[in-house]
């Protein structure tokens, strides 16, 4: 096998299509909906439980393809998997911009979903296998940050074409829809399933390092109380993210009197903090460890959740939504690295997948159990506050990690 030659490793670039996989799978196929909903429910006169069932059967469908990523990703590979996943998503949502059926809109935005879930998962099991743990926080960190990209272009560009024509959605779709495709070829492209296909090592490697040989696959041995452990704290995320990002604009507007736009502004500011979220604390994790890292992050989250739940003057607000979001796509970098560093390369696909699972029950949960303590208090105060004690709760949790090679190295460092 002719091996890769550069200055730069290859496992660079498997990040920068890391970043674009997750840009369109992600940000493009779910995050960009919120804004198309309001001109294509008004356009095709979908009631406001439609449109949310919209959303719910794409969730849905991203939640029932998580489990099977790992078998999926075993038999075809994952930079097979991820390139056909990407087609799906883009196809399926180019395909939303020519059809006129309610039904069958619901079935392609479901179908989106499932290869949304199919493109994420084994990317972020992926990038593990092509770095050593000592610089994987670091590399998904960058990885996660596509989302954050994609919010911010479908933001500034769907409001542009909607207001352009009538059937302005109806170009969104597919805009956006053919760029998913694009980012499909790109990956396909520039991915590798691991070092050895280019006769690499992972970046970061050295054979003199005990803890760089344990990132080898079949060197690590699972636990499954750690896997649980995990699937815990990403249930607590899941659950708690969620219902800030559901509830916070309605609750700016409805009782801080603000106005649509203003509150808009407001959460862009979110979609501009959570750039630096992804790189910053996966380089954080690098440096003092994933344990130390994610009680800090969510010991921010607390403090973002509990602002907003008193209800104070404006500094407590802004204070929030700074916290919220400098802090907003660091818990999935953390999460995929720490995987990684326990349960190997080999592992990280499938245990990710059951993780992200777990996750996922939690973002359905959250927003209900919100929801049902803002209607009987007739405020989101006590929303936030259960918010913040889950959080709390994570950090403790977060606490009680066992130690692994790589926290074991930094204390012999």
């Amino acid at each position: 096998m002719k091996k890769y030659r550069s200055s730069i490793h290859y496992g660079w670039y498997v990040v920068a299509a890391g970043t674009l996989c997750v840009f369109a799978g992600i940000g493009f196929g779910r995050f960009a909906l919120g804004m198309l909903l309001p001109a294509m429910g008004e356009a095709m006169g979908l009631s406001y439980s439609q449109m949310g069932l919209i959303s719910t059967l794409n969730f849905i469908g991203y939640l029932s393809a998580v489990l099977i990523c790992g078998r999926l990703s075993k038999r075809f590979g994952p930079r097979n998997l991820i390139g056909a996943a990407l087609l799906l998503a883009g196809l399926s949502m180019a395909c939303i911009s020519i059809t006129e059926n309610l039904a069958l809109i619901m079935v392609l935005y479901t179908l989106t979903g499932m290869a949304s879930a199919m493109s994420n998962v084994p990317i972020m099991g992926l990038v593990p296998a092509w770095f050593t743990s000592r610089k994987r926080g670091k590399a998904l960190g960058f990885v996660v940050i596509g989302s954050g990209f994609a919010i911010i272009i479908s933001g500034w560009l769907v409001p542009r074409l909607n207001a352009a024509s009538a059937a302005g959605w109806r170009t969104s779709w597919l805009i956006l829809g053919a760029a998913v495709m694009a980012c499909a070829l790109i990956c396909y492209l520039v991915l590798r399933n691991s070092p050895a296909d280019l006769g690499l090592h992972p970046v970061g490697y050295d054979p003199s390092s005990f803890g760089d040989r344990m990132d080898l696959p079949e060197n690590r041995e699972v636990k499954p109380r750690f896997i649980y452990h995990c699937a815990a704290l990403y249930f607590l995320f899941g659950c708690t993210y969620v219902i800030y990002a559901t509830f916070i604009v309605t609750f700016m507007v409805q009782e801080r009197g603000f106005s649509q736009g203003s509150a808009g502004v407001f959460w862009s500011w979110v979609g501009f903090l959570s750039l630096f979220s992804g790189p910053v604390f996966g380089i954080l994790s690098d440096k003092v460890g994933r344990k130390a890292s994610l009680i800090t992050v969510f010991t921010i989250q607390t403090l973002a959740y509990f602002l907003v739940a008193l209800n104070g003057p404006g500094l407590s607000l802004y204070l929030s939504i700074g916290c919220y979001g400098i802090v907003a796509w660091s818990i999935p970098t953390i999460m995929a690295a720490l995987v990684g560093d326990y349960v190997g390369a080999g592992r990280a696909v499938s245990v990710f997948g059951f993780i992200t699972f777990i996750f996922g029950l939690g973002q359905i949960s959250g927003p209900y159990l919100a929801g049902i303590l803002a209607e009987k208090s007739g405020s989101f105060s006590g929303s936030f506050y259960l918010a913040s004690c889950m959080t709390a709760l994570a950090v403790v949790l977060s606490a009680l990690l066992p130690m692994g090679a790589q926290q074991k190295k930094m204390e012999k460092a």
